[in-house]
């Protein structure tokens, strides 16, 4: 059996949803969070360890609510993102509050991460499909024989991702005919409009095709790609200029330039599933509405791990 892992980027603080830890927030009937959900449906289509990389003053809490339990479900190992772990030569600047994005997240679990790996966001809801391909994606080419870093994406159809709360941000993506991707647009400030989706810009709104292809942060990886991360963040770290206390070194961004530089191929996988996620506070209901609608058609069992 080959060995994948799902790993989980639980660090963020969350900021638009009002400062709360909604990566913590009760959702399902008997407690359960949105990483429960996704645990479940990696673990179902054949993941055997989860990475949580999450923030140290959270580690206690953390663990007494999802990651003791999940340990005796499957393997558990633990990163923790710190705004201060920087390469030598580098310090935080003078005001500069928050960490460095999903790109030093999926960094700091470097040294627990030596399989093939999916990396999600932990307050989405994802769904299994994506899960499924991703994971026979990496096993099936585990072994493959290329000079450019092999990544794999589960790709969402924008209509299937927007909240009804307010603007939210995709990466809008290009893909060819073989279904590779040529490029990643990210693209703030979409929202839902009358005649489907829009982006809000200075001058008013230009719409979007609800059927584009987005980016969820649903990456599959191999380790190989861990040590191109490495080697990316001082040179990001390095360009900052003037925008040193907010720039973040994002996922999306670092492989849409690896992409263009010809070092790595990135697969795309089509889900047709609905994502949901707490974007904003007022997305609590409706995520909880959604998952019950889900335990209602037999998705998912109630309690979800016994």
């Amino acid at each position: 059996m080959t060995k994948t892992a799902l790993v989980i980027m639980a660090a963020g603080i969350g900021s638009r949803y009002g400062g709360g830890i909604k990566q913590m927030d009760p959702l399902g009937p008997n407690g359960e969070i949105m990483m429960d959900y996704s645990i479940y449906d990696a673990l179902e289509a054949g993941f055997n360890k989860v990475v949580f990389i999450i923030r140290r003053d959270l580690d206690h809490d953390f663990r007494e609510l999802i990651g003791d339990r999940v340990s005796r479900k499957t393997e558990v190992a633990y990163a923790w993102q710190e705004i201060d772990d920087l390469p030598e030569g580098f310090s935080v600047p003078e005001g500069r509050t928050k960490p460095w994005g999903t790109g030093q997240a999926l960094l700091a679990a470097k040294d627990v991460i030596s399989e093939p790996f999916v990396v999600i966001n932990a307050d989405d809801y994802y769904g299994k499909e994506g899960f499924r391909r991703l994971h026979d994606l990496l096993v099936a080419e585990a072994e493959k024989k290329s000079d450019k870093l092999q990544i794999s994406m589960a790709a969402f159809v924008l209509g299937n991702t927007l909240s009804d709360n307010g603007g939210v941000t995709r990466g809008i993506l290009t893909v060819d005919d073989e279904q590779r991707l040529v490029g990643i647009n990210e693209t703030k400030n979409i929202v839902r409009t009358e005649n489907g989706a829009g982006v809000i810009t200075e001058s008013g709104t230009e719409e979007l095709p609800l059927d584009n292809l987005v980016s969820m942060n649903m990456w599959g990886l191999y380790p190989e790609f861990l040590a191109k991360l490495e080697a990316e963040f001082p040179k990001f770290l390095s360009e900052l200029g003037d925008e040193k206390e907010k720039k973040e070194f994002l996922l999306p961004t670092i492989i849409d330039k690896l992409l263009k530089n010809g070092e790595a191929e990135v697969r795309v996988m089509r889900t047709d599933d609905v994502w949901f996620g707490m974007t904003y506070k007022e997305d609590r209901d409706a995520v909880k509405g959604e998952i019950r609608k889900l335990i209602e058609q037999g998705v998912y069992p109630t309690p979800l791990f016994e």
